[in-house]
């Protein structure tokens, strides 16, 4: 998707969930500003953090911070205070609190959207997708039943995403590289640098996987995915070299360095496989990364309308094989979060999906 889409795709975003119409009262201009400086603060808090006793001090008077997260859902719940009939802040609420593991919380705060946009989809599906996950299927099944008779088509579009999303969990994990046939492609996720762009173990075993894979495949294009930038670098970048130096030919390899998150690695990569068009794509990850990123990259897929067939290979970062293959219920949480995020429904509305 085109930058300019993403803008206009997230203003229609932004107008819809406001639930704002003609007759409402909108907040004085004084009130619009503030309302940004903190959606702007929590945004930027959420990114990259900050000094907590600074922002304590100029906007949280009286409440302690105990991390970056903190000044994320405060600012937003501020903001809300303003404005109580914008859900898009709301929203953004939720999302903080989903990532804070405040699950329960946040199902709360989905009801009060509810409360206040009975129709809204986007609160229903979230509340039926995390309740489940938490083993509440009374509140599950009561939801859906509501969604279905005000929404029924496209209710069946996400519980088909679920049940997708359910089968890849217990795909069995592989950390040997094997041969594919015909139109293969390779994927290769990025994992945070550290200073001065310097490559942390993940990364580099990630990439030793991908070669290896490579050696079994040397027709197939490759993708590196990642586009958080440390020492002026990107992770695209770096892995492309570091393919390159091991021998991989450099017009094989595809940089998709954009991409900020496991989302984004779904979405930027998926545009350069509609060019690639491959019928067979592997997936490299770390192993406790790896049935997230299958949701999100055959949810991808799927919204560009390509069949693609997803395998996977891993970098081991557990003890055992079966240990990986296990799945805690905070990893379900999480999948699901990032699965639905990439079906077009923003965590954080017209500022980040």
């Amino acid at each position: 998707m085109s930058n300019k889409i993403k803008i206009i795709s997230g203003i229609l975003g932004f107008i819809l969930l406001t639930g704002c119409s003609s007759t409402k009262q909108y907040p004085s201009v004084q009130d619009q500003n503030k309302i940004a400086q903190l959606s702007q603060t929590g945004i930027h808090y959420y990114w990259h953090g900050g000094d907590l006793a600074k922002v304590e001090k100029e906007f949280f008077k009286g409440i302690t911070l105990k991390g970056k997260y903190d000044v994320v859902e405060n600012s937003f719940k501020e903001a809300s205070a303003i404005s109580p009939e914008r859900i898009d802040l709301r929203f953004s609420i939720a999302s903080t609190q989903i990532i804070q593991k405040k699950t329960n919380e946040a199902l709360t705060t989905y009801k009060n959207i509810l409360d206040i946009y009975p129709d809204s989809f986007e609160a229903g599906i979230l509340l039926a997708a995390y309740s489940k996950q938490i083993g509440d299927m009374k509140t599950y099944s009561e939801t859906i039943e509501i969604l279905k008779k005000n929404n029924k088509k496209e209710t069946q579009k996400y519980l088909n995403k679920f049940s997708r999303t359910d089968n890849i969990m217990k795909e069995k994990i592989n950390i040997y590289p094997f041969q594919v046939e015909e139109k293969h492609a390779i994927v290769i996720l990025g994992y945070a640098l550290g200073k001065n762009g310097k490559m942390e173990k993940p990364l580099i075993e990630r990439l030793k996987q991908g070669l290896a894979l490579h050696k079994k495949n040397p027709k197939s294009p490759i993708i590196v995915s990642g586009g958080v930038q440390k020492g002026g670098i990107t992770e695209a970048y770096v892995m492309k070299n570091w393919l390159v130096s091991n021998g991989v030919p450099s017009n094989l390899i595809y940089m998709d360095d954009q991409a900020k998150d496991t989302v984004g690695n779904a979405i930027y990569s998926t545009e350069i496989l509609t060019k690639l068009n491959p019928e067979n794509v592997t997936l490299v990850t770390s192993a406790s990364h790896i049935r997230r990123g299958l949701a999100v990259f055959e949810e991808a897929a799927e919204l560009k309308g390509l069949n693609i067939n997803y395998s996977n290979l891993v970098y081991l970062d557990y003890e055992t094989i079966n240990e990986a293959q296990k799945i805690s219920e905070d990893e379900k949480l999480v999948i699901y979060r990032d699965l639905i995020r990439t079906s077009g429904i923003w965590a954080y509305p017209g500022i980040q999906q």
